[in-house]
């Protein structure tokens, strides 16, 4: 067994890129390049939900199966920044509570090791359920567990009460709890009052090394990035492309994601006779994405709710103005840089906020009154690779030099 002081580590997390899903987790992704090569070894145990319809029969069965097929089925691939990646299926009945899914991803984990316990002396945990009791039940007595909440859900989570003696544990027994922004905090601290000095500050990584080539000369080339939900205002989105495309039909707008109004908005754009200026590719490559930004013009987000806002530092990284909702995490992360770095509106149930929010940005981008070199330079200094990670360091390895 590795001594305490070895600088090795292990990531647990119910996110991951995968083939299928290629963007899903890129938060996860990013916090693993910017702390692995810091690390004398890194592994990320990606447990993936495989949800189905699946009776208590088959539930137990599948299980049984997996069990006996894990340990001979797992493999170590590399992954970035010279970390190991573990990927394994968590098989997930259709509608398990959150609960339930911790106690699942638990045992899945178990199977995927072997029965040993994580080897390692650092583990960090995304998300309190389930990977943050997975990660618990599953690591050496002597690991230091730490645990990053993303989730914007957790309204939801606390919904169930099996879920909210779980979480309790978790707060409990880490050795750190860690969130991403305000939204998450004041979601722990109403239901969980008790650990509230428990709780700090580390925000999730972004790069701000690939500069795009060319600067953005005009706002023509609107990029979203996240869920076609309408939680995320894609609905709204399209409605507000559609009123200032009839203004300006040099316009295009390229929609990437995955959901369930993928489909809907699509036939919507065929409606409205937008289908050579809409895309909607579904889910693509972090990288791909990250491309795509230094590729357009303008970064719309017109989400309802968000803890943070991943792609909204990104956006900024990549040199590209910003449309964006006062929907929870963006207004806190681009306090004092909000006009440097575009617009910010109001979220409001109709496509004129976004179709006025843009004439306003246009106008003021054309007259040259945005900073986006301003705004890189405030967000790195939070935001980039080097302070997350080296934050991240002082709590897993306060030790070394």
């Amino acid at each position: 067994m590795k001594q305490a002081a070895s600088r090795d580590a292990a990531v647990v997390t119910p996110w991951y890129p995968t083939r299928e899903l290629p963007f899903r987790g890129s938060f996860v992704y990013d916090m693993v390049a910017a702390t692995a090569p810091g690390c004398d070894s890194l592994t990320v145990y990606h447990g993936d939900p495989w949800v189905a319809p699946m009776d208590a029969a088959a539930t137990k069965a599948v299980e049984e199966a997996n069990a006996r097929l894990m340990p001979a089925a797992v493999r170590r691939a590399p992954t970035v920044g010279g970390a190991e990646l573990v990927h394994f299926p968590v098989t997930t009945p259709r509608g398990q509570l959150y609960g339930a899914q911790a106690r699942n991803h638990e045992r899945h984990l178990r199977n995927a090791l072997g029965g040993k316990p994580i080897d390692a002396p650092v583990v960090h945990a995304h998300v309190g359920l389930p990977s943050g009791w997975a990660a618990l039940q599953n690591a050496r007595p002597d690991a230091k567990v730490f645990v990053t909440e993303h989730a914007s859900f957790l309204d939801k989570v606390f919904q169930d009460p099996e879920a909210v003696e779980l979480y309790d544990q978790v707060l409990e027994r880490a050795t750190g709890f860690l969130v991403v922004g305000d939204p998450v905090t004041e979601a722990v601290e109403r239901r969980f009052p008790h650990h509230a000095d428990k709780i700090r500050r580390i925000p999730n990584p972004v790069f701000f090394g690939s500069p795009r080539t060319e600067p953005v000369k005009d706002l023509r080339r609107w990029l979203y990035l996240g869920g076609i939900q309408e939680r995320k205002g894609s609905r709204w989105l399209v409605e507000a492309f559609a009123q200032c495309h009839a203004e300006d039909p040099t316009l295009t707008l390229t929609m990437v994601g995955e959901g369930d109004l993928r489909r809907p908005l699509t036939q919507r754009v065929a409606e409205l006779g937008l289908g050579d200026a809409v895309k909607l590719p579904g889910s693509i490559p972090h990288e791909q994405a990250l491309e795509l930004m230094r590729e357009h013009d303008l970064m719309v987000h017109p989400s309802r709710y968000e803890t943070f806002g991943m792609t909204i530092v990104e956006g900024v990284a990549a040199g590209i103005p910003l449309l964006v909702t006062r929907c929870g995490g963006p207004e806190k992360t681009l306090a004092g840089i909000e006009d440097a770095a575009g617009e910010l509106i109001d979220v409001e149930e109709n496509a004129e906020s976004i179709s006025e929010g843009y004439r306003r940005l246009r106008a003021r981008f054309l007259d040259g009154q945005l900073d986006l070199a301003r705004a890189q330079a405030r967000l790195a200094a939070d935001y980039g690779y080097e302070a997350v990670a080296q934050a991240h360091y002082r709590l897993w390895f306060p030790d070394s030099p």
